[in-house]
């Protein structure tokens, strides 16, 4: 048996001065701290967008209708209702009892009491 050489392999083994893709860019000042994003971007973190007078979203209602399948509906409130419908006319009653329990809502009395 004779051993046979194995051909060079096809990568680049040279290696340049440059810095490569996956390095961070040196500061542009010149003080070599990297950069953190690109210009105009902001690096710090967003103010929380919900409002500071002390209001959050008590209930919601949320509609679902795909094109070509049965539409469906749910209504959640903090106060621990939630109720589904499916189909064209529950989705109108529970519109409606949504709607209604806006005024009947023990949380929401709550909040108009303070607020008067």
């Amino acid at each position: 048996m004779s051993t046979r050489e194995h051909p060079p392999a096809n990568s680049l083994t040279s290696t340049s001065a440059k810095p490569s893709s996956a390095e961070p860019a040196l500061a542009t000042d010149g003080s070599g701290a990297p950069k953190g994003v690109a210009e105009g971007v902001p690096s710090s973190v967003r103010p929380d967008p919900r409002p500071a007078d002390g209001r959050y979203i008590v209930a919601t209602l949320r509609i679902c209708a795909p094109y070509g399948a049965v539409p469906s509906a749910r209504s959640v409130c903090a106060c621990g209702r939630d109720e589904t419908a499916y189909g064209p006319r529950q989705i109108l009653a529970l519109v409606q009892r949504h709607t209604d329990h806006r005024t009947a809502c023990p949380l929401r009395a709550d909040d108009r009491s303070a607020a008067a």
